[in-house]
């Protein structure tokens, strides 16, 4: 296969998947035919109303972390329930380069996402035991993110699949919006006010 068929066949993939997440309707847990994107090794899964339910019922028990970027918290809003907001991704501090394939500036790998996360759970009296649970912006980083953490001696990470603004809308009159499935959209609770301790700043 050349370059080109790999080129294409990689698009239509990528097309493929999208179109896939797209379909994912709220609430679903037949997890066998989540999107492949939205799959962790670990394979652990929660809708948002599970990962609702799981964190009220044990508030000390249970860690619920919002791993998307500090803008994503900030312009979104964020779960009121969250423990703390641990990037994944994070935009470099000055934003100067664009992501094509994207459409937003870059991202990069949040170096301090392991120590970070770790710093949190001690604070919380909690070991690589306890239930985490991981929240992004559609399931996506938070499946890969709890794969880093597994590689780090964590057992109990579960991803929201949906995750906070849920998947992309294809076609009508909110086509392109993310309003299929997630954490918003399920009317679950959340804000745009921020505190400060529960806030990601680099070290």
């Amino acid at each position: 296969m050349n370059r080109l068929h790999k080129l294409i066949a990689i698009a239509v993939l990528a097309a493929a998947t999208q179109v896939m997440a797209g379909d994912w309707t709220p609430g679903n847990t037949d997890w066998d035919k989540l999107p492949d994107v939205k799959k962790s090794k670990i394979g652990l899964y929660l809708t948002p109303q599970q990962a609702y339910d799981l964190k009220k019922a044990s508030p000390k028990g249970v860690a619920l972390f919002d791993i998307r970027t500090r803008a994503e918290a900030m312009y979104v809003g964020w779960p009121s329930d969250a423990d703390a907001l641990v990037p994944y991704f994070e935009h470099p501090e000055i934003m100067a380069e664009w992501d094509d394939k994207r459409f937003m500036y870059k991202i990069e790998p949040n170096v301090d996402f392991v120590p970070e996360l770790e710093r949190r759970l001690k604070e919380m009296g909690l070991g690589k035991d306890a239930t985490i649970i991981l929240i992004c912006r559609s399931g996506d980083r938070s499946a890969k993110a709890a794969d880093r953490l597994q590689m780090a001696g964590y057992s109990k990470v579960y991803s929201v699949a949906e995750g906070f603004e849920g998947d992309v809308v294809k076609e009508g009159s909110k086509a392109g919006q993310r309003a299929v499935n997630g954490w918003k959209n399920a009317n679950l609770p959340w804000t745009y006010k921020l505190d400060k301790n529960r806030m990601y700043f680099p070290k």
